[in-house]
């Protein structure tokens, strides 16, 4: 993920979570993948929050970027699965921590 495709991504996320009502804590585009410290309400599934984020990013960004969807026609853009933990056995500076080590990359 690099240049216009990046800010892209990251308009996408930015846009899908403030309509679902996520606040994003913080967050980092990787050159291939996502950190996200996020602020879900209680009303929503994390599994539903992300099925939204990758299914709608993908989507769009395979539609603005046609060489994209010749690259990963048939196969899928994000990895399948994703992983998830609460911040209650870390303290939020100790995850906000993590992300700006992996920004710094």
């Amino acid at each position: 993920m690099q240049g216009a495709m990046r800010e892209r991504i990251r308009e996408i996320i930015m846009q899908t979570c403030a309509e679902m009502g996520v606040h994003i804590v913080k967050g980092v585009l990787g050159r291939d993948h996502v950190h996200m410290f996020l602020s879900i309400p209680p009303k929503l599934s994390l599994s539903n929050v992300m099925q939204r984020i990758k299914g709608r990013s993908s989507r769009r960004i395979q539609m603005e970027f046609p060489e994209l969807r010749k690259r990963y026609w048939g196969r899928r853009f994000w990895a399948r699965g994703y992983f998830s933990t609460t911040s209650g056995n870390v303290t939020d500076d100790i995850i906000t921590q993590y992300l700006e080590l992996h920004s710094s990359k």
